[in-house]
């Protein structure tokens, strides 16, 4: 019991202690004579500034095939093995009746279908060739984000399982949408640079420019205030140090940083409140 007590009366000490900090932080800002806590001071900077779309992808063979039989025929001699890598025009297997099979694409042998000397009726899949080397990733883009694309178009490419960024290509887009649950998506296919890590499978993320502003002038989201209009505006120091707002207009924002484009120039100073720590701070270290 005696140790029981003993928690429980920690347990109150602590709350107790957090509520009163809360207090004296509140209290601070109510009662504390003009002056008192010092303004803390935030310099305009000049910085490229970039807004994205992202889109969920997963890779994929480029290029993939698999060969079914188009009548019934019969395999006499089979000349690869699953792993092997094959040529386009490469004769795959010969049938009883000396008919060449032939690869059309450069890959390799994912999968065999048939043996030698099986009778095989029309439609069997007799071989699988993927192209491991040429892979893309297929992401599916809204309807308000498509015109925004085109072929051709360099953009980079999120492999989530390494956080490694890619360069990628876009190579098609689709001519009809596919409306999912109310939404319209077209799917986009996007050519990806060699590397070694890459497998079918993986998911990425395909990040394209949205919005771009090159050596704008930015400032921290926190610093800037809005009167009651809507109308943004930053407090700047007096003469007498006091701070006085100054109404400023801005551009695109990244989450972090705002684009002013006029009321603040870079190298100019701003004001802004101290955070409850910088408060305390003040209040017991000044």
């Amino acid at each position: 019991m005696g140790i029981m007590n003993r928690r429980k009366k920690k347990k109150w000490l602590i709350w107790g202690i957090s509520v009163i900090l809360a207090g004296a932080v509140a209290g601070a800002f109510i009662f504390m004579p003009k002056g008192t806590v010092a303004f803390q001071s935030e310099l305009a900077e000049t910085r490229d500034i970039m807004t994205f779309h992202n889109f969920p992808g997963i890779i994929d063979a480029k290029n993939r095939e698999t060969v079914l039989s188009d009548k019934p025929m019969q395999i006499c001699d089979i000349n690869v093995n699953v792993g092997d890598q094959v040529r386009k025009g490469d004769v795959l297997m010969v049938t009883a009746f000396g008919e060449e099979i032939k690869a059309s694409i450069n890959g390799e042998v994912a999968q065999l279908g048939v043996k030698e000397n099986m009778p095989m009726a029309a439609g069997t899949e007799m071989v699988k060739l993927v192209d491991y080397e040429n892979l893309e990733t297929n992401v599916k883009v809204d309807e308000m984000s498509i015109q925004f694309l085109e072929t051709g178009q360099k953009i980079k490419v999120t492999i989530n399982a390494f956080a490694k960024e890619l360069s990628g290509t876009i190579a098609a887009i689709s001519n009809e949408a596919v409306n999912e649950n109310g939404v319209a998506y077209f799917s986009v296919a996007v050519d990806l640079e060699e590397d070694e890590d890459l497998r079918i499978g993986m998911s990425t993320e395909v990040k394209i420019i949205k919005e771009e502003a090159k050596a704008a002038t930015v400032l921290p989201m926190d610093v800037i205030f809005f009167d009651n209009a809507n109308k943004p505006y930053v407090l700047q120091p007096s003469k007498d140090g006091e701070p006085v707002k100054k109404g400023i207009s801005t551009g695109i924002n990244d989450g972090m940083v705002v684009e002013v484009k006029s009321g603040v120039r870079a190298g100019e100073s701003v004001m802004h409140e101290p955070n409850e720590e910088g408060l305390l701070e003040q209040l017991f270290w000044r």
